[in-house]
C-alpha cells in the first residue's frame, strides 16, 4: 500500500512549556556551539511524562511493566480518532457509546477534545481539562481497545487524584498516550495506521514519544 499522508500528532518540546502542573518544567540548553566547537549539541532535563508521552503500567501499578517492556504490537496498529463534544471535565460512557462503531473494537482510539489548541500557562489548560470517567474506562475495557490517547494533559480530569481511570486502563493492558496534538487533522471514522514510539528507557514509568498517524489509502 502507498502512503498518502503522514500526520504528526506530537507537541513540540521546548523550554518551559506547559506540562502537568506538579512536574518540573522542561529545560533545554545548548552545550556545544558550531562556531566554537565544530558541532551543535544540547542537553535537556524533564520528567519522562512531558509533552506527548506514553504511560507504562508501572506508572500506577507497583509490579506493572515498565516502558521498555511494552510490546511493539501495542504501539503500532490500526486506529481511529473520535471527536468529543466537551461538556464539563468528564467524558462519560454515554458520550463514547453515541460515537462508537463496531470497527473500533480492539483498535487504537484517539480522543479529540480540541484542548491542545488551548495550550498555555492558564488555569483552564492545566487544571480544567476533560478526561475519562470511570464508566468510560470500563466501556473501553469492555470493547477491548489496545491503546487510548487524548489531547489533554491527563487521561482523567485533574481533580481525580485517586487515578482510578489510569489504574483500570493500565491494569487491563491498555496503553495510554497523553498530550497529543493536531487531532483535528484526522478525519473521524477514518482508519489510520497509528505509530506511537517511546524512548526505550530501562525501568521507566513512561516516556516522551513521537506519535504519528499514517493514511494508507
Amino acid at each position: 500500500m502507498d502512503i498518502k499522508h503522514i500526520y504528526d500528532l506530537s507537541v513540540t518540546l521546548e523550554t518551559y512549556m506547559p506540562i502537568w502542573p506538579t512536574n518540573p518544567l522542561l529545560d533545554i540548553k545548548p552545550v556545544s556551539i558550531l562556531p566554537r566547537d565544530g558541532y551543535n549539541a544540547e542537553i535537556y532535563s524533564s520528567s519522562t511524562h512531558t509533552g506527548t508521552h506514553i504511560d507504562a503500567p508501572y506508572h500506577m501499578i507497583e509490579n506493572g511493566n515498565t516502558i521498555d517492556k511494552i510490546g511493539l504490537d501495542k504501539l503500532v496498529g490500526e486506529g481511529y480518532s473520535i471527536k468529543i463534544n466537551v461538556k464539563g471535565t468528564e467524558i462519560n460512557a454515554n458520550e463514547l457509546k453515541n460515537k462508537w462503531k463496531k470497527e473500533y473494537d480492539n483498535k487504537f482510539i484517539l480522543l479529540n477534545t480540541g484542548w491542545y489548541k488551548k495550550r498555555g500557562f492558564t488555569k483552564e489548560f492545566q487544571y480544567d481539562f476533560p478526561g475519562l470517567s470511570e464508566d468510560a474506562a470500563d466501556f473501553l475495557i469492555e470493547h477491548k481497545i489496545k491503546l487510548i490517547g487524548i489531547d489533554t494533559l491527563g487521561i482523567e480530569p485533574y481533580a481525580h487524584q485517586d487515578f482510578k481511570v489510569h489504574k483500570k486502563l493500565l491494569s487491563n493492558g491498555i496503553v495510554i498516550i497523553e498530550d497529543l496534538a493536531n487531532l483535528d487533522e484526522l478525519i473521524e471514522e477514518k482508519k489510520y495506521l497509528i505509530i506511537a514510539l517511546p524512548l526505550k528507557i530501562k525501568n521507566a514509568s513512561g516516556s516522551m514519544a513521537r506519535v504519528i498517524a499514517i493514511d494508507m489509502e
